[in-house]
C-alpha cells in the first residue's frame, strides 16, 4: 500500500495549495491523495480552488475528494435554499468567484457553475476508509456506526467529536474546526484544519509517518 496524503480546508486559498502541493513527493500511481472538504468560502479564489483540483485529477490516479459542510450550503444555495445561512457563512467570496450575484434567480445561479464543477460538487464523498483511518470533514458520532452516521455529523459536528475519548477502533482523520497553528495529533485522531483562511496554515499530513507540510 502507498502513502496517504491528506489536506485539510482550503476555503478558497489557491496560492497556499500551490505552495503545499509543489512541497508534497506525491506517487501520482501508488499513494493516495484525500481533500478533507470545505475547498471554497471566504477566502477570494473558490472557483479557481477547484478548476485547480479537476487538474489534479487527471494528474492523480488515487484522489479522493470528501464533502465539506460549505460545499453542501453551496448547493442548498443553488436550489434557493437556507440562502441567508450560506452568505453569513463567508458563500458571497464563492458567489463572486462564479460572478453569480444576489438578485439571479435559481436558474441563473446554476448557468453560471460550470458542468464540471456542478459534477465535481455532486461527486463528493460523505468520508473515506483505507486501512486503519477514516476520513470526514468534520467528524463522527462515537455512539453511532459509521454505517449509520447522520450527515451533520459528518458536515457539522466539532467539540462533542473532538473531546471525546472514545476509540471507534479506527484513527479518524478530519477539518472543519481549527485546531491552533499545529494539527491536532492523538491516538485515534488528527485533526488538519489550521486556518489556513484566516491567517493560518493550510496542512496536509502524510501517513502513516504521520510527518506534517504546511504552506
Amino acid at each position: 500500500m502507498g502513502k496517504i496524503f491528506a489536506i485539510g480546508d482550503i476555503h478558497g486559498c489557491l496560492e497556499k495549495l500551490e505552495e503545499l502541493m509543489s512541497g508534497i513527493d506525491i506517487d501520482s500511481r501508488n499513494d493516495t491523495l484525500v481533500f478533507v472538504g470545505d475547498y471554497i468560502d471566504r477566502g477570494r479564489f473558490s472557483k479557481e480552488v477547484v478548476d485547480y483540483i479537476l487538474q489534479l485529477q487527471s494528474k492523480y490516479k488515487n484522489l479522493v475528494c470528501l464533502l465539506g459542510n460549505h460545499e453542501r450550503m453551496f448547493l442548498n444555495y443553488l436550489e434557493g435554499v437556507d440562502e441567508d445561512m450560506y452568505l453569513v457563512n463567508g458563500g458571497i467570496n464563492t458567489l463572486h468567484s462564479y460572478e453569480i450575484f444576489l438578485y439571479d434567480d435559481i436558474e441563473k445561479r446554476k448557468s453560471k457553475v460550470p458542468a464540471d464543477h456542478q459534477t465535481f460538487f455532486k461527486s463528493l464523498l460523505p468520508y473515506y476508509e483505507e486501512g486503519i483511518y477514516i476520513f470526514v470533514h468534520a467528524g463522527l458520532n462515537p455512539d453511532v456506526p459509521l454505517a449509520e452516521q447522520g450527515m451533520y455529523d459528518l458536515l457539522w459536528v466539532r467539540y462533542e467529536f473532538i473531546e471525546s475519548e472514545k476509540d471507534i477502533g479506527k484513527i479518524v482523520v478530519f477539518g472543519h474546526t481549527p485546531v491552533g497553528e499545529k494539527p491536532l495529533i492523538r491516538k485515534n485522531k488528527i485533526g488538519i484544519d489550521t486556518g489556513a483562511v484566516y491567517g493560518g496554515k493550510l496542512t496536509c499530513v502524510e501517513l502513516p509517518d504521520v510527518k506534517i507540510y504546511q504552506a
